[in-house]
């Protein structure tokens, strides 16, 4: 017995600030240990079968979970916008996009999921340090903007508005890329153009 509570403590430098159940048993972590280092405050558990090292720095759990979850996990529309102050409206769940077709991971958190075409989900897919080891997708600026327009029939037209002229007049903006990203989707571009014309 004496050994088993110094065993467990000693495994945890062979793991991640985050880590999976599995990964853990992988390093030699028993169910035991695990139980081990939860009481004596070594782990916390983060979500159904993710354990986080209570001493990481502080970080937004629920995205980490979503992150190790759902590697493909890209934060955007209104939370995207928000990040980039380009909405005052920050979502009551974190608005995250996955490829066409991908399930959804099992979150123990409210999350708004959308689902984009897996030939353009990358553009402008961008990566967000969460706490120094865990990255999670984010859309840029003009990605979300276009997201914005392109989802204006649920996400509503103002929010798209209101992005787009908040962006236009911040230094460095470049409309000329914008449109040029928005080429991959023919049928928001004309809008797009035709907005951005009145901003301007």
């Amino acid at each position: 017995m004496g050994n088993f509570s110094r065993e467990p403590g000693l495994l945890l430098p062979a793991l991640p600030l985050e880590f999976t159940y599995a990964r853990g048993r992988a390093v030699g972590l028993s169910r035991r240990a695990f139980e081990h280092l939860i009481t004596t405050g070594a782990l916390d558990r983060i979500g159904r079968g993710l354990y986080r090292k209570t001493d990481a720095p502080l970080a937004d759990l629920g995205l980490i979970a979503i992150a190790i979850r759902a590697p493909q996990a890209t934060l955007c529309l209104g939370t995207a916008l928000s990040r980039y102050g380009l909405s005052d409206e920050i979502p009551a769940a974190p608005d995250i996009a996955l490829p066409r077709g991908t399930r959804p991971p099992k979150i123990g958190m409210p999350v708004r999921w959308h689902y984009f075409g897996a030939t353009t989900f990358d553009i402008g897919r961008e990566e967000l340090d969460l706490d120094g080891q865990i990255k999670i997708g984010l859309y840029s600026p003009e990605r979300s903007i276009i997201d914005a327009f392109r989802n204006r029939a649920t996400e509503g037209n103002e929010q798209a508005v209101i992005a787009l002229r908040r962006w236009v007049t911040r230094r460095g903006s470049q409309p000329s890329r914008l449109l040029a990203m928005a080429e991959h989707w023919p049928r928001t571009l004309p809008q797009l153009r035709k907005t951005l014309e009145i901003l301007l």
